[in-house]
């Protein structure tokens, strides 16, 4: 029994159709926090449980007979070192052999702000020696794809990052190595860095942008606080702007390059390309 927790998310849906085309449905459970809008779940013949990272009680309920967990980080920022502790105890009491936790690239050196609650969910990992595998995932080309409309509609494609080289990866590749690796025999004790075959800069990413969309788009580099300004003026959370603007102040020191191809390994295939994600997002 494999349980995938988040499971009603962008990466955890995308896990649970990967996990579909290896092993059997009856062998997969859907952890999610309100199972009455997981029916799309359901429907795909997933056993769908509730799982709440603030209620050890439906995390025991959710993990009962689980050989294999994979924890999904929580998108609750500031909250998840006690949320990720309760999934890891309650792991632990439900005999789990193995937890896959999805981490940040390089989370041990990452200057990333993001980087800490994964550290703390690592370190502690490590003390209860609970079995368990790294997924240190790398940025998500969506998160930046997520600009291209304001992008077309204003004439510019902004950020923080200078010329630093980002090797991002389709949220779809990351959800495919997951599933493999819950899979493979033989992967507790393993950290794999996960990012894209290749990088690109964020003039590069605008450039292929123009190319695409017959527009001329070019890059504006702003310093972190005045991008974390335009981003609240557009409409983002004061939170969430404060995290993108520091992660583009990290990828221009390097936080979101990585040329280790460990992704492409696990996939047996090439990560998907930049050009390819953008000809999507414009179609």
């Amino acid at each position: 029994m494999i349980v995938v927790t988040g499971a009603s998310g962008q990466l955890g849906q995308l896990v649970i159709q990967a996990l579909l085309r290896q092993v059997p449905a009856s062998q997969i459970v859907a952890a999610v926090r309100q199972p009455a809008k997981a029916t799309d779940l359901a429907a795909l013949g997933v056993q769908v449980r509730q799982a709440d990272y603030t209620q050890p009680a439906t995390l025991d309920a959710a993990f009962q007979g689980a050989e294999k967990v994979l924890l999904i980080s929580s998108s609750e920022v500031g909250q998840r070192t006690v949320q990720h502790h309760n999934v890891i105890d309650a792991a632990q009491r439900a005999g789990v052999q193995l937890l896959a936790y999805t981490s940040l690239l390089r989370a041990d050196s990452s200057p990333l702000g993001l980087a800490a609650e994964h550290q703390a969910t690592e370190a502690y990992l490590k003390s209860v020696g609970l079995p368990h595998v790294l997924l240190r995932n790398g940025w998500y080309t969506e998160n930046y794809l997520a600009s291209v409309p304001p992008a077309l509609q204003h004439g510019a494609f902004i950020g923080s990052a200078g010329e630093g080289r980002i090797a991002s990866a389709a949220r779809v590749d990351y959800a495919e190595a997951a599933a493999r690796v819950l899979t493979l025999p033989d992967q507790a004790g393993r950290v794999y860095e996960l990012a894209g075959d290749t990088s690109y800069t964020l003039a590069e990413f605008a450039a292929e942008l123009s190319r695409q969309s017959g527009k001329t788009i070019p890059y504006i580099n702003l310093p972190e606080a005045e991008y974390q300004k335009a981003l609240v003026g557009a409409g983002l959370p004061e939170g969430l702007a404060s995290l993108l603007a520091d992660s583009d102040a990290g990828a221009a020191q390097g936080a979101l390059f990585d040329e280790g191809r460990q992704l492409s390994a696990l996939l047996g295939r090439p990560t998907a390309s930049l050009a390819s994600l953008v000809e999507a997002a414009l179609a």
